[in-house]
């Protein structure tokens, strides 16, 4: 206890933070019980309860729930996600110090996960977003060790397989994180002096055969478990892949675009096009789901192969016939990420989804969530529909109208690092600056789903404590290491 004691005398202000995040998450949890449902959660629980290789989304998330079905308690994992949460918040702020960042931007940084509504929201939220979170930035952290030994790199890749078989999007980080491996500084923690001169250090031949192995290391402990899991989606559906949805996906990006009088598509592909201009129609993820879309009309699963196929190669066939329209599409869909207000998108229904309710959310109208909400009764063994309990819920929604981070202030703290990089260009450099995995792995998440699929409000809070992170190191002194190489052991 002591020692708990000390620590919080050295860092007032963040204990602070945490203690209120701590607050706001137990009013999430007597405010609203047992958690809050979103169409996918049901797919998840259908999972968990049988478990098999979803077509849609991978069975990470479902594998957490399932190990929580002992306990019949949604609430319990609620609980769960909220910890994670505070957690991530946690990670940041030691993470931050520990590579030399001023206490008020750690603080600062870390408060962006621990007291933003969206991010309390979303924990609550039965989803995989907070979870997928936690285990990217667990990665990134790790990364960022001042002594990168082989288990280490075998723990990140395995956090990375994790994150991938959470959420797809996890995979491009397989890459950013491996070349990290191979060009981070050789050495790192203790600065020198501000704007003392210092010798850059020699990377000796050694030591970028130890890179290239530790590289190597992560690539196999991701790639282990995401072939595994591949196999047995293929032996469930004869089908390559961990998912079956990216043709379908991608389709629905193309559609905010494809003009098929430019395309010229073959017949079988013709049956995909939509007659009205760009302009008139509705946002891509309805060409998923709605009853009206040409690629839900067609006969069969929307995600059967034959689909599943059939809309990938339209929407290949878009893009490379009309790549400045996609590049406009993409851009025109990223710029939603960095608005100051939070305009409603794609729809109302969607959108009030993260918002705390002031009622007993209606049952989802999906037919396929409401055929699982038999197996959600069943883990639960009780009910299940979400109870608002006033005060409790009433005081979140009031903080919930003021509390966020704008996505304007995302931006602003995205251009932090490279801002701080142009400010200090006169200063001795020794190697690529540590702020640079955080930062980019957080473009990749927020880059990635407009890119490939659909933009979504809660697709952008994953990224968030990368950014903090990244901007916190970016703001501090951070020169080579008076200790041990990050190449020893």
């Amino acid at each position: 206890m002591e020692r708990v004691r000390r620590w919080v005398r050295r860092h007032p202000w963040f204990t602070g933070v945490v203690a209120a995040g701590a607050v706001l998450r137990v009013l999430a949890m007597l405010g609203y019980r047992p958690a809050l449902w979103f169409p996918d959660t049901y797919t998840y629980v259908v999972t968990a309860l049988r478990p098999r290789p979803d077509l849609v989304r991978p069975a990470g998330y479902s594998m957490f729930l399932r190990l929580f079905e002992p306990f019949h308690s949604f609430a319990f994992v609620a609980f769960v996600q909220h910890l994670i949460g505070l957690a991530t918040g946690v990670l940041v702020y030691v993470v931050a110090r520990r590579l030399r960042a001023p206490s008020w931007a750690a603080v600062t940084a870390s408060a962006a996960i621990l007291l933003d509504a969206y991010q309390i929201e979303l924990e609550h939220l039965l989803v995989s977003d907070t979870l997928f979170t936690f285990m990217v930035t667990g990665a990134v952290s790790l990364a960022l060790a001042r002594t990168m030994r082989w288990r280490t790199a075998c723990a990140i890749g395995l956090l990375v397989a994790a994150a991938t078989l959470t959420r797809t999007v996890g995979l491009p980080l397989l890459a950013v994180l491996a070349a990290w491996l191979l060009i981070r500084p050789v050495r790192m923690g203790e600065p020198g002096k501000p704007g003392e001169p210092t010798a850059k250090p020699v990377r000796t031949p050694e030591e970028t055969k130890a890179r290239a192995v530790r590289a190597g290391v992560l690539l196999a402990a991701a790639v282990i478990p995401i072939i595994a899991y591949g196999g047995w989606f293929y032996a469930t559906y004869q089908r390559v892949g961990i998912v079956g949805a990216n043709g379908v996906f991608l389709y629905a990006r193309a559609m905010s675009f494809a003009d098929c009088a430019v395309m010229k598509p073959p017949p079988d592909l013709a049956v995909l096009c939509d007659p009205r201009p760009p302009a008139l129609r509705p946002p891509s993820q309805e060409y998923v789901w709605a009853a009206d879309s040409p690629l839900v009309k067609l006969p069969g699963i929307t995600f059967s192969q034959d689909n599943d196929s059939r809309a990938g190669r339209f929407a290949t066939l878009a893009i490379t016939s009309q790549p400045l329209d996609y590049a406009g599409s993409v851009v025109s869909e990223f710029a939603r990420t960095f608005t100051l207000g939070r305009p409603v998108y794609p729809d109302q229904e969607i959108y009030d989804y993260y918002q705390f309710p002031t009622v007993t959310p209606a049952p989802p109208g999906r037919y396929p969530a409401r055929e699982s909400m038999r197996s959600a009764l069943s883990y639960e063994r009780g009910e299940i529909a979400t109870r608002v309990v006033e005060p409790f819920a009433g005081w979140l929604r009031g903080y919930q109208s003021v509390a966020r981070l704008p996505g304007l202030v995302l931006l602003a703290v995205l251009l932090v690092p490279p801002a701080v990089l142009i400010v200090r260009r006169r200063e001795p450099r020794s190697g690529v600056p540590l702020w640079t995995l955080p930062w980019a792995t957080a473009w990749v998440l927020l880059v990635m789903p407009p890119a490939v699929a659909v933009f979504d409000y809660r697709y952008v809070l994953p990224a968030v404590p990368l950014a903090g992170l990244a901007a916190a190191v970016a703001l501090g002194r951070n020169g080579p290491a008076s200790g041990k190489s990050v190449e020893t052991g």
